[in-house]
């Protein structure tokens, strides 16, 4: 029941707060003893101008009741909006550790940053939301691929 009243606290001071994070979906599941949130069916997270979109979005909470991770499931969409970047991407999996701004992308993962005109996919891909670092992991059938503009010179 705890969690109930986390959850419903989260999404009520949504609106008193814009910098917070809200959840919506089609239902929602909470498990007290497993400090788990499950958001099951059209689950969005939305934070200023930051989202992913998924099937289902189950957050993580540790002994403190402090958020440890998002995990958004099955045709997750994404975007990220840095200083000077603009992440849109999608995966069969994104998680996100808040305490590192850092996303993991798993199945089919995808980025575009939109300012900089570059394309990265492979099966895991792992950035940094604060720095713009990122690895990439591809496999024998399907290496990482990466695809820029480059500027042309003139002579």
């Amino acid at each position: 029941m705890k969690y109930v009243m986390l959850a419903i606290w989260m999404i009520a001071s949504t609106t008193l707060f814009a910098e917070k994070v809200q959840i919506t979906s089609d239902r929602m599941k909470a498990m007290d003893k497993k400090k788990e949130i499950h958001f099951i069916g059209n689950a969005k997270v939305t934070q200023l101008k930051d989202w992913i979109h998924g099937d289902e979005i189950i957050i993580y909470f540790d002994e403190n009741n402090e958020t440890k991770k998002y995990v958004a499931k099955g045709k997750v969409t994404f975007e990220l909006h840095q200083k000077d970047s603009l992440y849109k991407g999608k995966a069969d999996k994104v998680t996100y550790l808040p305490k590192k701004s850092q996303y993991i992308l798993t199945g089919k993962a995808v980025i575009d940053d939109l300012v900089n005109k570059r394309h990265v996919n492979g099966d895991e891909i792992v950035l940094n939301s604060v720095t713009g670092d990122a690895s990439v992991k591809g496999n024998k059938k399907k290496p990482v691929k990466f695809i820029f503009d480059m500027e042309k010179k003139s002579e």
